[in-house]
């Protein structure tokens, strides 16, 4: 008798491509529709009909994973068959997520190729540093620091490249690719649509809080929260894990529904180690590699709050 595991398996291999491929025009639709409620819909059509309508905003920021997800498929090619398109499309959700495509693109590629090398969140070397000096950055960057981040990179957009180079090379450092990015952004072929997004961002975001007016705290409170969850996940899925291993990373359970609504992002092990598989294709594969997941995604998320490691 075929066990569950062995169904799941067969289930997952033959599952139609076309159809799943598909869907991602849809959720390209619902993210650019749901972020246009946001901006203007809701505080130029809904809340003046009463400020309850703001706790509508509670859904912008628990869709935060499945939006970033969309994203996430766009750099790596994904998301639309097309490269024009898919890339196009990586643009306008770039916008309204706050920061330029072509900075989160180079920033989560070179996440790829030195994640537990030169990109080490959580460690400290004691021989430099010390857990005190550590934890006030590291706290910092967990609990929403690592969105402001990308949001006040729209600020390089006005300097010039030989500067942004300058930069690069001033803040480059073994454990860092900061310097890394900064050439990257540098690049005349990279620097051109950044300045391009990172306008576009300022002006729908000024157009945005005009909308608001007076309301405008709930912007940035729903902003605050999409902060708080892109900076709590993105590192969870890393912490404490082996270093010198650029494609380690942890499978982390969740209910299957959850796990569909945040497009599979907790099979981040299969993904770093099948980066041009879809979101739709890591299930099958997880499964075919015998479906071990390392954590809950829950206590994946939590257990960062144990702080900085020391380097050993």
């Amino acid at each position: 008798m075929t066990d569950v595991r062995t169904r799941d398996r067969i289930r997952g291999s033959r599952r139609p491509v076309r159809p799943a491929r598909a869907i991602n025009g849809w959720l390209i639709g619902i993210a650019i529709g749901l972020g246009l409620f946001q901006m203007f819909l809701l505080p130029l059509a809904l809340l003046p009909r009463g400020a309850m309508w703001g706790w509508t905003l509670v859904i912008m920021v628990l869709s935060t994973t499945p939006f970033w997800s969309l994203i996430h498929e766009a750099i790596h090619g994904s998301l639309i068959r097309a490269r024009a398109g898919n890339d196009a499309f990586g643009r306008v959700l770039g916008v309204l997520y706050g920061a330029p495509f072509a900075m989160l693109k180079a920033g989560h590629l070179l996440h790829h190729r030195y994640s537990r090398t030169r990109e080490r969140t959580e460690i400290y070397d004691p021989a430099t540093s010390s857990w005190l000096k550590a934890a006030p950055g590291y706290y910092l960057r967990l609990f929403g620091g690592l969105y402001l981040l990308e949001v006040a990179a729209v600020l390089l957009a006005v300097l010039p490249a030989s500067v942004l180079r300058r930069l690069g090379r001033l803040m480059d450092a073994p454990d860092s690719v900061a310097g890394l990015l900064f050439e990257r952004i540098a690049q005349a072929s990279v620097l051109g649509r950044f300045r391009v997004d990172a306008a576009a961002i300022v002006v729908l975001y000024a157009a945005a809080f005009t909308a608001y007016g007076a309301d405008g705290w709930m912007l940035l409170a729903a902003l605050g929260g999409r902060a708080l969850v892109i900076s709590l996940s993105d590192n969870a899925y890393h912490y404490g894990t082996a270093l010198d291993a650029p494609l380690e990373a942890m499978n982390l359970r969740t209910l299957r529904s959850l796990e569909r609504f945040a497009l599979s992002f907790n099979l981040h092990g299969v993904h770093h180690r099948h980066p041009g598989l879809r979101w739709y294709e890591l299930r099958a594969k997880f499964l075919d590699e015998g479906g071990h997941y390392h954590l809950g995604w829950a206590t994946a998320a939590v257990r960062q709050i144990r702080g900085p490691i020391e380097l050993r």
